[in-house]
């Protein structure tokens, strides 16, 4: 076998065995872990247009593309998976079945939700208001309230 073909199958199994544990010690991929990473993607996309295209970031001094506010934008969605990371062990401590993970996805997939709302409002893009109610019940069922 080619040299540069056992490199290149080494690293996908690398990768693929990375990937596999990452996603086992996050709950499992699910839909809804696949849909908060698909959001995370969308969001980090549609900001960088923002900046990139429109040059409205709020998230530099200028609204143009920055590295620096890219990096922290990175480090951010790695944070919400750490967080998701957390709801898993609080879970296993507990001893339920992912109501803590569940709670915390879903509170940011309507959260990364009404960010990507916000980058295609900066775009004009129009959209419906049931669209952006939708993320916000999202967000609200990630995040109950205790009843008095």
């Amino acid at each position: 076998m080619n040299r540069s073909v056992m490199i290149k199958d080494t690293i996908l199994a690398a990768l693929s065995i990375a990937g596999s544990f990452i996603a086992r010690s996050l709950g499992g991929w699910d839909s809804a872990l696949k849909t908060l990473i698909i959001f995370m993607a969308i969001d980090y996309l549609t900001g960088l247009l923002v900046a990139g295209v429109w040059q409205r970031s709020n998230k530099s001094q200028t609204g143009a593309l920055e590295s620096r506010a890219g990096f922290k934008g990175l480090i951010r969605k790695g944070l919400i998976l750490l967080v998701v990371l957390i709801g898993v062990q609080l879970d296993l401590i507990l001893g339920i079945q992912g109501f803590c993970r569940t709670a915390i996805v879903l509170f940011f997939c309507g959260n990364e939700g009404l960010s990507i709302i916000e980058n295609l409002g900066i775009m004009g893009v129009p959209l419906p208001d049931f669209v952006k109610e939708k993320f916000e019940q999202l967000k609200d069922k990630g995040n109950p309230k205790e009843k008095d």
